[in-house]
């Protein structure tokens, strides 16, 4: 029995302990950007975040089709599922609204697409950090 009780004392400092230092920490931000030069029609995205290694799981983009970027809690399958979409003739806009409609997760996720035209359309759930956004 005293084994128990020393195992539930230490696990229960322990979370105290824990949840105080996650708290101390500051939140990092995000920024992403898909665009097109309506000029060249060359398309790009990019992405810049305290985060090591973001630009594998939240940007994607294809020559002649259009550009991809989520963030905040990520769904990866947005990416390829986006391009597809564009390839099948879908609007930004409709890609977007495709891709939020089944997902549950969708209050917490920030979501931009652009196609070749220079057409574009973003989502940023009510559920993200106040600071987040789109333009």
């Amino acid at each position: 029995m005293r084994p128990i009780i020393l195992f539930l004392l230490i696990l229960g400092l322990s979370q105290s302990v824990l949840s105080q230092t996650f708290y101390k920490v500051p939140f990092a931000h995000t920024y992403s950007i898909v665009a097109v030069d309506s000029a060249t029609g060359e398309i790009g995205a990019a992405v810049q975040s305290h985060w090591f290694s973001v630009g594998s799981v939240v940007i994607w983009a294809e020559a002649g089709v259009g550009a991809v970027a989520t963030q905040s809690l990520v769904n990866v399958s947005f990416g390829t599922r986006g391009l597809n979409l564009l390839k099948e003739g879908k609007t930004p806009r409709e890609a977007v609204d495709r891709l939020l409609s089944d997902d549950e997760g969708r209050e917490v996720r920030q979501l931009a697409i652009i196609d070749t035209r220079g057409n574009s359309a973003a989502h940023t759930g009510k559920n993200c950090i106040p600071a987040a956004g789109h333009i």
